[in-house]
């Protein structure tokens, strides 16, 4: 079946939501106010909007699963009633090395690799290679590169202590909706 969506893969402490560590508690939840209308052109240009985390701190016992599905049903909530929709979260809690019982294993999940995309893809007909991939960190573009999609770095979050250099992105951006901006006039080209 060929695959036929475009998506915007978001990763989200630091390029959603202000970066705070680990996010323990929902009143740490800041969402960046460009986030609302990134998303809500997203959706009207057409793409799936799509979260992908990677969430070590269950691994590392600081919160648990239901605390980061608590998490995305509340930005859900916040996104919607803003007129922007996530389409689905993905999250990853393993870490390879550090953690407890079985949260401490080497995954395909875990970003840079690709099993979170791969799933969405397969859950949500999403053509990789027509996609792109926005996030803060060097393993964000990474990921990209490791599915043929665009990655978009922010220098937002840790954004700004990334060598671009190093990594390739398709475009650096100030923030989600400068990313939003660019991935909207390159999808139309």
């Amino acid at each position: 079946m060929k695959k036929s969506n475009r998506a915007v893969f978001l990763d989200r402490d630091g390029t959603i939501n202000e970066e705070v560590g680990y996010l323990d508690s929902l009143d740490r939840l800041v969402i960046f106010p460009a986030a609302f209308d990134a998303v809500r052109m997203l959706n009207e240009a057409g793409f799936k909007v799509v979260v992908v985390t990677n969430q070590s701190g269950v691994a590392r016992g600081f919160f648990d699963e239901d605390f980061v599905d608590t998490v995305h049903a509340r930005m859900d909530e916040i996104f919607r009633e803003k007129g922007a929709i996530i389409d689905r979260f993905y999250y990853c809690p393993h870490h390879p090395t550090e953690g407890i019982d079985r949260y401490r294993i080497l995954c395909d999940c875990r970003k840079p690799a690709p099993g979170m995309l791969i799933k969405a893809s397969e859950e949500l007909c999403i053509d990789l290679a027509g996609s792109y991939v926005v996030g803060d960190m060097a393993k964000d573009i990474i990921l990209a590169n490791n599915v043929g999609a665009g990655g978009i770095l922010v220098r937002t979050g840790y954004g700004n202590n990334v060598d671009a250099s190093d990594i390739k992105p398709v475009y650096v951006a100030r923030d989600i909706l400068d990313a939003a901006n660019w991935i909207i006039k390159d999808g139309n080209l």
